[in-house]
């Protein structure tokens, strides 16, 4: 839901009603996340995609149903691979879809002036959280997928803030189903999920009972903080931009660091580069990227990035400068820290040119991201998508 916030918005904001299928529970191989969303708006139109196009012609018209009756479905596809196969869902997998109906007379009214006014309650709080999720700011919704309430959509309110609501055309406590303490808890989660950036399902034990709900979330673009003014540098954040980072580049050196060198980074920072990762912002799903392979800042910045609670820390350089590397670290940082060390970096694709050794250090994030192995998958058994478990749940 969160992914098509901006033209969900557009027509909600027209006094349209829209239909939006979300994938609730995933079990094998889907080709697509937890999570991900696809919406009918009443004209017939199609935003977004839940399965690569698959299943899409199912859920269109179970979308149709959803819009005419203003009922909450829950759907699943795959139960065999028959049946997968007749709704396109040829990987074998089952993915479940949860589609509800969004808008009309309960989201926005015609005011006296022709214009629109938003009405107040739930609607406001889901209307902020949609506009911070198009604004690329923290938002999250807790979608009922089991219990009472089902369907219900609660939202911590205010765009990731404080508030909050229940929506879908219900009042707070969702339409009397659930008590205010049971949709406080609800929101509670949304909140510390939104904190985390963690999506997912979980079972939140609430006065009537358990609700097990889809929690969806949309973070801030994670950060790629590369630290060397170089050739590589600039083909590593064009690269990365496509991924949605947040790519900062970091160099002693004025002469090389500035913005025009590096268009594609969000910022250019002339500072030295241990000085600059001690002191700037960081979570669990920063990627640190060494490109300098200069020792005189290589060690200190990785005694410092390698402390950090970071996704990824990687550096450039060959076997012989990773050995220096090594010897050099091994007084100043414990050896679970120096494991965490990708280097030399990037995985094996045979790379020489600077876009050819973005792909390969990209690949690597992206395979240490998921635990992947990084392997062909010609040489792997088993399900090529990664779904989550059939639950993935976790008791509140």
């Amino acid at each position: 839901m969160l992914e098509l916030a901006a033209a969900l918005l557009e027509r909600l904001d027209r006094g349209e009603t829209v239909a939006v299928a979300t994938v609730t529970r995933i079990n094998g191989s889907a080709p697509r996340t937890l999570g991900t969303a696809m919406a009918v708006d009443a004209r017939g139109a199609v935003i977004g995609s839940i399965s690569g196009g698959c299943v899409e012609g199912a859920v269109y018209e179970t979308c149709q149903e959803v819009l005419a009756s203003g009922a909450p479905t829950l759907q699943e596809f795959g139960y065999t691979d028959d049946d997968a196969f007749a709704v396109g869902l040829a990987c074998g997998g089952r993915i479940e879809v949860l589609v509800l109906r969004l808008g009309g007379a309960g989201w926005a009214m015609e005011a006296a002036d022709g214009g629109v006014e938003t009405d107040r309650g739930g609607d406001d709080a889901l209307r902020a959280e949609l506009e911070a999720a198009a604004a690329g700011r923290p938002a999250g919704v807790a979608l009922v997928t089991a219990g009472v309430a089902l369907g219900a959509v609660l939202t911590v309110g205010g765009g990731g803030g404080s508030g909050g609501g229940a929506s879908g055309g219900q009042a707070d406590g969702a339409d009397g189903r659930l008590s205010d303490d049971s949709a406080r808890r609800l929101r509670a989660e949304v909140a510390a999920r939104v904190g985390a950036g963690r999506p997912g399902v979980a079972v939140v034990e609430c006065e009537e009972g358990p609700v097990e709900a889809l929690f969806v979330v949309a973070a801030t673009p994670p950060r790629m903080i590369v630290f060397g003014a170089v050739d590589f540098s600039g083909a590593l954040a064009d690269a990365a931009a496509l991924l949605s980072y947040r790519v900062t580049i970091c160099d002693a050196r004025p002469v090389f660091a500035t913005a025009e060198r590096f268009p594609a980074a969000a910022e250019v920072v002339v500072e030295w580069p241990s000085d600059y990762l001690s002191r700037t912002e960081v979570d669990a799903r920063t990627a640190v990227v060494v490109l300098t392979h200069d020792d005189k800042f290589d060690i200190p910045l990785l005694e410092v990035a390698l402390r950090m609670p970071v996704a990824y820390v990687g550096a450039m350089g060959s076997r012989r400068t990773h050995d220096r590397r090594l010897d050099a670290l091994r007084p100043l940082v414990g050896d679970d820290d120096l494991a965490r060390l990708h280097s030399p970096i990037g995985l094996d694709i045979g790379a020489s040119t600077p876009e050819e050794t973005a792909v390969s250090i990209l690949a690597e994030i992206i395979a240490a991201r998921n635990a992947a192995s990084g392997t062909s998958l010609r040489a792997l058994a088993g399900p090529i998508h990664r779904g989550a478990p059939e639950h993935a749940r976790s008791g509140i």
